[in-house]
Parts: C-alpha cells; structure tokens; sequence
C-alpha cells in the first residue's frame, strides 16, 4: 500500500517556496538532492488523523419533574375533556331517543289510517307497528340508547309514544 506525504518549505515571508512528495519513506522530486535538503534528514511517520469528538454523557431517561410535569398536563386535560364528553354521549343519546319516538309516533299514525283505527283506539306495540317501521339489525323495533323503554298510549292521545327516562333525565327523553 503506497502512502504519500507532502512536505512544505516555506521561505522567511510565509509563502511555500517548494512542494515535495514523499512515497513509502523515499523521497520523490525531480528538482536534485541540494533542493531537498529539509527533507533529507527525516522519514515522516504516518499518523492517523482523528477528529475529537465530544461527547457530553448524560444518563437517559426523565427526571421526576419532567414526568411530574406530563402527568399534570394529562390531568389538567382530562379534567376538561370527560365532563365535555359525558354531556356530549347524554345529548346524542337524547338526540337518538327522541328520533326513534318519531318513527314510532309516525307508524302508529300510519297504522291508524291503514287500519281505520279512531280516536281512542289501543294499539298493540310492537307487533301492530313492526311493518311500519325499519327495524335494526337484530330484527326488532329500536330501543331508547340510553336503556329507557317506550309505551304506546291509544291513538289521537298527545303524546301518543313516551320513554320511561321522560324527564328523569337532561337532555329530556320526550317528544317536542
């Protein structure tokens, strides 16, 4: 393996007069011996050149105050988020009672018509409305999300549908 050196004379001023090459302790140049005579006495050794690196050593991981200071963070948020929603899962709940009790209001109004049923009349929920309303995937009439259940009262009655949770609970489970 060849390595090269390169060795620099420079004159009083600074500035490099001569450039020479030395390959594998011979010296190479073709300017004669007397032009060499910084050269002549030395065989310059080979060093590898590493550049220093500092590395700062820290132990890895968090100090109690940074996990201190997460877990505050994560409560403070929770404390905003979970009333935020509850009260969003109630009106949504709210929402859907009171939709299912429209179509339950809706096909007892049409299984009046069809029957002609008058005023007064009792209707036998759910097996007199199940033709008239979608039913969910289990094959049954939807039922309050919230766990109230419905009661069909007699036709022309307002309300003619009500939830058991009425105004038990807020949002209230009733028709506007």
């Amino acid at each position: 393996m060849l390595r090269f050196a390169f060795v620099f004379e420079t004159n009083w001023l600074g500035y490099v007069s001569s450039l020479d090459a030395v390959c594998g302790g011979q010296f190479v140049n073709n300017a004669g011996p007397n032009h060499n005579r910084f050269v002549a006495g030395f065989t310059p050794q080979w060093k590898e050149i590493t550049m220093k690196t500092t590395k700062t050593v820290r132990p890895s991981g968090f100090t109690l105050v940074e996990i201190m200071i997460v877990v505050a963070i994560i409560g403070l948020l929770a404390a905003i988020a979970i009333p935020n929603f509850v009260k969003a899962r109630a009106t949504a709940q709210a929402n859907a009672c009171i939709n299912n009790l429209k179509q339950i209001d809706g096909a007892v109004n049409q299984f009046a018509l069809e029957q002609r049923r008058t005023s007064g009349s009792s209707v036998s929920y759910p097996a007199d409305l199940t033709p008239y309303i979608k039913l969910n995937a289990v094959g049954s009439i939807p039922s309050c999300p919230a766990g109230g259940s419905y009661t069909v009262a007699t036709i022309g009655v307002d309300p003619q549908v009500t939830c058991s949770l009425g105004n038990s609970v807020t949002p209230g489970h009733y028709l506007p």
